[in-house]
């Protein structure tokens, strides 16, 4: 089948290279690639985005224009008075809402609570919603939003989200529409909130017909990052985070994804230098990319890696079967296939990829009774996000390790191919998509 055209591929690429040249480092831009990403990225000093560190915590800057700015804060010895007070510094009003869930709240709720009102300057509620991806829509969303009003609070009131991906992404969204905008603080507890979801602004909730298809783009006020809450993390969890960070090696940083090769064992062993490093790496190679592309009209979408394929896995199989990181490793090692089918990269590329999902306890297949067959696969990448004018666009890797193409311009019958061979034994493989 002959590729799929996408007219505007250089005019973005052009675009984003000369309004952000000086903001990152330039990158090698495919012939058919809305945006090419180069290996080795730089460091945050280089690339212009205020960092600094003490012995207990490092901070890494956002950089948004309108003074916008905000710090992602990364510690494992914080002092709860300290801590205390660089929460309360980030509150504008004297109301703070404080939203988690129900696995966490025995765990860190009266803690965070309790830094949040010393000094008694300001009065902070609490909502604990019910855990899980499932719960991740507009109804739960709502209780925020419910409770917010049944309590008075106005344009002053800071919403903080405490957990991973799910109560950072509802608590945005909240945040977004409550008033037609409030502040709010990202609180992470896992390692995929930490090294993506609250970081950058994209909130939302799930729709039965696909993933986050329903939200707002909203920064924070700051990112407060306590790695010691990983402490209780389950292990399938620390894993699906670490999804996400071999992402930024692979699309940019190629140094890093090295660095992960050597380091995988005390990531998993969960040692404190090792997520330190990791976690301020990967937010590092985040907030270059925001500040380019704060509403991933180019560059940033190729945070997505494995996303598209990912995401079809998810909402077939139904949410909540497949953590998020576990899904996005099994679309990054389909990204990895098609990429090489189109005779993109390498065979020692795509061993190395393997090899590392395997050393970070990573699914790189679909088990026999998974329910995905190619019609649903293919309904569902039909309306994800990146689709422009009816035309799907896809991460894929280019080259040498460390550069990825975001774009239209690809093989479609290589994407069909590589669909088909991982779904080719799954119990769903013989049926029709609803």
């Amino acid at each position: 089948m002959a590729p799929v055209g996408f007219s505007t591929t250089f005019l973005i690429a052009a675009a984003v290279l000369i309004n952000f040249a000086a903001a990152f480092v330039p990158s090698s831009v495919h012939q058919g690639a809305t945006v090419g990403v180069g290996s080795n990225a730089a460091s945050a000093t280089t690339l212009g985005m205020a960092e600094s560190s003490s012995d207990s915590y490092d901070v890494v800057k956002v950089d948004l224009d309108d003074e916008r700015d905000y710090p992602i804060y990364i510690g494992a010895e914080f002092d709860e008075a300290e801590a205390g007070k660089i929460l309360r510094s980030h509150v504008q009003g004297n109301r703070a809402l404080i939203v988690t869930n129900d696995r966490l709240a025995p765990l860190y709720l009266d803690k965070y609570e309790a830094m949040m009102k010393e000094g008694g300057d300001i009065q902070v509620d609490t909502v604990v919603l019910p855990d899980g991806e499932e719960e991740k829509t507009m109804d739960v969303m709502m209780k925020i939003i419910d409770k917010a009003l049944e309590l008075g609070l106005d344009r002053k009131v800071t919403f903080v989200a405490l957990g991973g991906g799910v109560i950072g992404d509802m608590v945005g969204f909240a945040a977004a529409i409550y008033q037609r905008g409030v502040n709010f603080i990202q609180i992470p507890t896992t390692v995929m909130a930490m090294v993506d979801s609250s970081v950058g602004g994209k909130t939302g909730v799930n729709h039965p017909l696909g993933k986050n298809m329903v939200g707002a783009f909203h920064q924070p006020q700051c990112v407060f990052i306590d790695t010691n809450t990983l402490s209780t993390l389950p292990d399938r969890e620390l894993q699906s985070g670490i999804a996400e960070v071999i992402k930024y090696g692979l699309i940019r940083d190629a140094d890093f994804f090295e660095w992960q090769e050597k380091n995988m064992a005390n990531l998993l062993a969960r040692d404190s230098a090792t997520l330190r490093y990791a976690i301020k790496r990967s937010c590092e190679n985040k907030a270059e990319v925001v500040k380019a592309d704060e509403k991933e009209a180019g560059v940033r979408a190729t945070l997505n890696l494995g996303h598209t394929f990912g995401h079809a896995i998810e909402n077939g199989s139904g949410y909540g079967v497949w953590l998020h990181g576990e899904a996005v490793a099994i679309g990054t090692v389909m990204a990895t296939n098609m990429s090489a089918r189109m005779g993109w990269i390498d065979q020692g590329l795509v061993k190395r990829i393997y090899d590392i999902m395997d050393a970070a306890k990573l699914p790189v297949e679909l088990p026999l009774d998974s329910p995905m067959n190619a019609e649903t696969f293919l309904k569902v990448m039909s309306v994800d996000k990146k689709v422009a004018n009816g035309q799907l666009r896809l991460i894929l890797l280019k080259g040498e390790l460390g550069n990825c193409l975001f774009t239209g311009d690809f093989d479609e019958q290589a994407m069909k191919d590589t669909i088909d061979e991982f779904v080719a034994e799954c119990s769903g493989a013989g049926k029709v998509a609803a």
